[in-house]
């Protein structure tokens, strides 16, 4: 397995270290997702309206969206300074530990207003400690690529979404089979969480045996690190930041629209059975890593930013495809709109890892990549459930498909006008 003298972790553990940091991240918020969408509403939210519990659901879980560039901020100040492997561990600890604090929590019922107030805290802390972990877990692929393989090492991380997903969906798919529904709404819908326990000490017993990046060793034998990275991003990067941040945009819509929002009017709005539309989404999901795997074969052979523009074209035409296949009151027609628009975020989302940290030089790219990519999940990830539940209400589903396709425009345009830098990172030979 190849190695080298600024690293000697061997390539394999440094792609698995990177993949099981975002798996977790994104079972931990698939499974917060989901809980959202089927029994968070009447747990923890005073009655008034179903589809009023289902928003302030949707809200709590938009609250880590807001936390997530405050720990981008903390994790990237430190990650620029001391090292990538510490701020990854702490980022996990973090993360893993709010998730699995959530299974312990009393509902309205029994501890009145405090319920939800524990439950946003948590959220918080999820959204903390999450803010650091993509940023660490790409610049950990990348800065470690050989030339010409940036974008497929970069595209570990990302699979980390497919795989975290088919986790989380999958096991409350079981739990749908194994209990009755009230069951599952009574104390099922805590096991999930309570299994965040066992993917965060893998992903400890991984990243704990890692060592520094080369590029981050190099950036410190050429220069102090930076006092305070935030500062000098915003100072003499602001292009890229506001670039790179709307250039997100578009692959956190489509996956909260596709998993999330999905879910919620599948299961109410249409009145499909929990399981029938969790088995759906799970073999949707697969065409998410498809496409993030083709995007990164692609990427490396085409440049990054040109799959990632097109990917945003394809989103645009599935945004009018959402409407008519989403209401057709078939099932096989809804599983071919997911895997098409999820095929696409394959291409929005799989080079991202590569593409948006070489924007940064290497002494402030866990903080420019991390932000920009923190502040894109708010504006493309943390309200599109809420909107895409409240254009459905008022609108139908035509106005969601009109959301989506605004959110990849959005993304298209951003990246018209940036192209990344080449990452300033050692030769390091394929092993």
């Amino acid at each position: 397995m190849a190695t080298t003298e600024a690293s000697r972790t061997p390539t394999a553990h440094i792609l698995l270290a990177s993949l099981i940091g975002t798996a977790v991240e994104f079972y931990d918020f698939y499974i917060y997702a989901t809980a959202a969408s089927l029994v968070f509403g009447p747990l923890f939210f005073p009655s008034s309206s179903p589809s009023a519990q289902l928003m302030a659901a949707y809200a709590s879980f938009g609250l880590a969206f807001v936390a997530r560039p405050v720990g981008a901020v903390f994790f990237g100040h430190f990650g620029d300074r001391i090292g990538r492997k510490s701020t990854l561990v702490a980022s996990l600890l973090i993360m893993g530990g709010s998730t699995t604090a959530i299974a312990f929590l009393p509902t309205y019922a029994t501890a009145g207003w405090v319920a939800p107030l524990l439950l946003c805290i948590l959220r918080f802390g999820q959204g903390f400690g999450l803010g650091g972990e993509w940023g660490g877990a790409s610049l950990l692929a990348v800065e470690n690529a050989p030339p010409g393989w940036r974008a497929r090492f970069g595209m570990f991380p990302q699979l980390g979404a497919p795989v975290g997903f088919i986790a989380a969906n999958g096991l409350f798919l079981l739990l749908g089979l194994m209990l009755t529904p009230a069951q599952f709404q009574e104390w099922g819908w805590r096991l999930p969480f309570l299994a965040s326990v066992l993917l965060v000490s893998l992903g400890l017993w991984v990243r704990l045996k890692l060592t520094e990046t080369p590029a981050f060793a190099a950036a410190l034998a050429e220069a102090p690190p930076p006092r305070v990275p935030l500062a000098e991003v915003l100072r003499k990067f602001p292009r890229q930041t506001i670039g790179g941040t709307f250039a997100v945009v578009v692959c956190f819509a489509i996956f909260y629209l596709a998993t999330a929002f999905a879910l919620g009017y599948g299961t109410t709005n249409l009145g499909y059975a929990r399981s029938a539309f969790l088995e759906v989404q799970l073999g949707a999901i697969v065409f998410l890593g498809v496409g993030i795997v083709a995007a990164g074969y692609l990427a490396d052979r085409f440049a990054a930013r040109r799959v990632l523009m097109t990917g945003c074209a394809g989103t645009i035409v599935a945004g009018f495809l959402l409407a008519p296949m989403m209401g057709s009151g078939s099932l096989a027609l809804i599983f071919l709109f997911l895997a098409l628009v999820l095929l696409m975020m394959g291409f929005t989302y799989g080079p991202i890892g590569a593409w948006l940290p070489g924007l940064f030089p290497a002494r402030v790219r866990y903080t420019g990549a991390s932000l920009a990519f923190s502040v894109g999940g708010i504006l493309g990830g943390a309200l599109a459930p809420i909107l895409a539940q409240g254009l459905a209400d008022r609108g139908g589903l035509p106005f969601v498909g009109l959301y989506l396709g605004v959110a990849a425009l959005i993304s298209l345009i951003a990246l018209t006008g940036l192209r990344s830098s080449r990452l300033a990172v050692p030769e390091i030979p394929i092993g």
